[in-house]
Formats: structure tokens, sequence, C-alpha cells
């Protein structure tokens, strides 16, 4: 499976598992990470090249551990841009297993 050491510069700093999807708080540390632009001016930023890199190596990493593929193409992005946002969408991930639960009790 993957982990934050199976792609320099990244740290996986929380997530979680719901049957139907999958929320990961993803750290990059781009002087960790080799760009594969050679730092050209034309080149994406950090995020750009490796967030697209880092989902579909998870996404790799998973079907092959299960020996088929179970995600939808693309993703959904969200770059967090300070504390309160980092905090928010921490606590939205981490209460998602809980509001899912009583949802359905209703």
């Amino acid at each position: 499976m993957l982990s934050s050491e199976n792609i320099a510069g990244v740290k996986i700093d929380g997530y979680v598992i719901m049957p139907d999807h999958i929320h990961i708080i993803i750290i990059l540390c781009p002087d960790e990470y080799e760009t594969r632009n050679g730092g050209s001016s034309r080149a994406p930023t950090p995020t750009n090249e490796m967030l697209p890199h880092i989902i579909s190596t998870f996404k790799r990493f998973c079907n092959k551990e299960l020996g088929e593929n179970i995600f939808q193409r693309g993703y959904m992005g969200h770059i967090i841009r300070d504390k309160k946002d980092y905090e928010t969408r921490r606590a939205y991930i981490y209460e998602n297993p809980i509001r899912r639960y009583y949802d359905k009790q209703q």
C-alpha cells in the first residue's frame, strides 16, 4: 500500500477510508521532490506537478494490490491555503464516518 515513504516529497497527514470514497490530506514538500521538467520558466508549480503524479501512483498501487481497478477517473482536490482551512478540512475528514452513520440512522 502507498505510504509517505513511497514518493519522495510526500507526507500523509491524515486520511479516512469510506465505503465509496477516500479523504486524504497530503503534505507536499517540493524541496524533496524531483521535478521532471528541470525547473524551466514554463514548468508547472510544484503542487500542480506533484499532485497528479501522487494520485495516479496511489491508485496504481491500490489497484495492483487488489488485482482490479477500483477507482473512477479523475479526483476532486482542494489545496489547503491556511491554518483555518486545514483545521476545517481535517475535522470534516475525521467526522465523515460519524456523519455517514447518523445520516443512515435517520
